[in-house]
């Protein structure tokens, strides 16, 4: 199988320059779309995402997905104005020609799932209904402290919307106390793509392949195409005026820029891959 990369490339750099430099260079040919020119991809404008879309073309580079908040916000909160705003999104992911928008299942008080169960499933409904007919396959991504933050509650999404597919996170899941060879037995017929981020017991992310995530595991039982580079790895901007021996002191995996952290992400996968 060859994988084809897709990143979150506002982890290199803000700008749209800064953001097309580090995808050529690092041969991702992809971007899931989440900031923009210092802002957030569910508040651009419809005259700014043309634009974008513009500027992308002329350098090669598709959107492959909307990187959205969508359901990222409590399970009390008004949802009236959140669904607007989706409505909205779904007019950006056309614009963009972005054929997918991830989405979230909606922050919930801590032990209290069940109780809130039903309401989740309700926006959830409404969110799957406003897309129906637009081309764009909705993929919700396993998060912590959402409904849908472990295996058996996505799977229970999954069942209930089986048009609604599956972002596998394996460093969130590893956050969650979910082991992720038993999340992809569940989840694995869902699956539409996946994030590569890869993380320690304690939480701590690391490049793919150095933590917990059985990501080398994954990527042989994936059928699927496009991986999701998303870094987030630790970046200390100050790491070129350290001394040796402070830099020897440092965590592990720390860099000196967001761009050195998002060109070891995307080599660490390459280098899985390989």
């Amino acid at each position: 199988m060859k994988f084809r990369l897709a990143a979150f490339a506002d982890e290199a750099g803000s700008s749209i320059a800064e953001q097309i430099s580090a995808m050529k260079e690092n041969d991702v040919e992809y971007l899931e779309i989440r900031g923009m020119n210092g802002e957030n991809i569910a508040d651009l404008t419809n005259y700014k995402a043309r634009d974008i879309r513009r500027q992308l073309e002329d350098s090669g580079i598709s959107v492959w997905s909307l990187g959205s908040p969508y359901g990222k916000i409590g399970i009390n909160e008004d949802f009236s104005p959140h669904l607007d705003k989706f409505k909205h999104g779904l007019e950006l992911a056309d614009i963009l020609g972005a054929k997918h928008i991830r989405l979230f299942s909606f922050y919930i008080p801590q032990g209290e799932a069940e109780k809130y169960k039903d309401e989740v499933m309700s926006r959830l409904d409404k969110f799957v209904s406003a897309a129906k007919g637009s081309g764009i396959t909705l993929c919700h991504e396993n998060e912590k402290d959402i409904y849908g933050d472990i295996a058996f509650r996505c799977e229970e999404i999954h069942m209930e919307f089986p048009e609604l597919k599956a972002v596998f996170d394996p460093a969130n899941f590893i956050q969650c106390g979910q082991d992720t060879k038993a999340a992809w037995k569940l989840l694995s017929p869902y699956v539409e793509y996946m994030h590569i981020k890869d993380a320690r017991s304690d939480g701590t992310v690391v490049p793919a392949g150095k933590g917990e995530g059985n990501i080398a595991f994954l990527l042989s039982q994936y059928g699927g195409e496009i991986l999701t580079v998303e870094p987030h790895l630790a970046v200390f901007e100050g790491f070129h005026n350290l001394e040796a021996g402070e830099k020897t002191n440092m965590e592990e995996y720390c860099y000196p820029s967001s761009r050195a952290a998002f060109d070891a992400a995307v080599d660490a996968l390459k280098d899985l891959i390989k």
